[in-house]
């Protein structure tokens, strides 16, 4: 197992969720823990949690992934000691709609492409050259089961997550011959915003998307997104899909 303590942590979209737990999943190993998201609010909130909880030192800044010039300032203004980056996990995501393509908004596309595949290029882009220059570092990417099964009404989310699975197999390839790691993490029903937000804020319809099951929650994502960051130098955990018990595939749910 390999130790983490004083490791540069990296996590996208950490206000809330999964990358909130991963967040917290990282202090507990006593990493450095760098965090963003467009929430500023709650970021603050969280570092200082994670300051008198763990005792350990966490930076955090306000950046919307999707601005590519916002993503390169940001990530080249860091202070010294945050810029050695060890693990980045890239979080930001979201989904919005449920339509089928001819009935679908074109901002909730754009959205969902800008964030989900856009966001993720832009802040591997600067992040990757610096781990590749030191010869260590872990890229870790959360897809979804959505990136392994299409499902009705979900095709362009499915698509982004498609191609960040595309990616993550991509950046393997590119990185062959270096140490660095490339792994992804993909949940099946996590209970988050993420269907609040799908649904543009309807809570009576994200809450029936849990209704009668046990569906994972952050920290189970958080737990597995560390197990990969702490193995041997030499193991490349490529792939995990995590699902609830109840849930066999994309779209077959038992509840109760």
């Amino acid at each position: 197992m390999s130790n983490l303590k004083d490791k540069v942590v990296f996590i996208t979209g950490a206000s809330s969720g999964i990358g909130r737990s991963c967040a917290r999943a990282f202090a507990a190993q006593k990493a450095r823990v760098l965090l963003c998201a467009r929430r500023g609010e709650r970021l603050v909130i969280l570092a200082e949690e994670l300051r008198k909880e763990f005792g350990v030192t966490v930076h955090s800044f306000v950046l919307d992934v999707r601005n590519r010039t916002a993503v390169d300032k940001a990530l080249t203004s860091l202070p010294d000691e945050w810029r050695g980056i060890d693990v980045l996990v890239n979080n930001a995501g979201l989904s919005r709609g449920l339509d089928k393509l001819h009935q679908g908004l074109h901002e909730d596309w754009e959205e969902m492409i800008d964030t989900n595949l856009k966001g993720l290029l832009y802040v591997t882009r600067a992040v990757l050259p610096g781990m590749v220059e030191r010869g260590r570092g872990h890229v870790i990417n959360i897809g979804s089961i959505a990136g392994h099964e299409v499902y009705p009404n979900g095709n362009v989310y499915c698509a982004t997550k498609f191609a960040v699975r595309a990616l993550s197999r991509g950046l393997r390839l590119d990185l062959s011959g270096t140490p660095v790691r490339v792994s992804e993490v993909s949940p099946g029903m996590v209970e988050t915003e993420f269907s609040l937000v799908r649904f543009h804020g309807d809570g009576e319809r994200a809450d029936k998307v849990y209704q009668g099951l046990d569906p994972l929650t952050p920290d189970d994502i958080a737990e597995a997104v560390v197990w990969c960051a702490t193995r041997p130098a030499h193991v490349n955990v490529s792939e995990v899909v995590v699902m609830p018990t109840a849930q066999a595939s994309a779209t077959l749910v038992h509840r109760k």
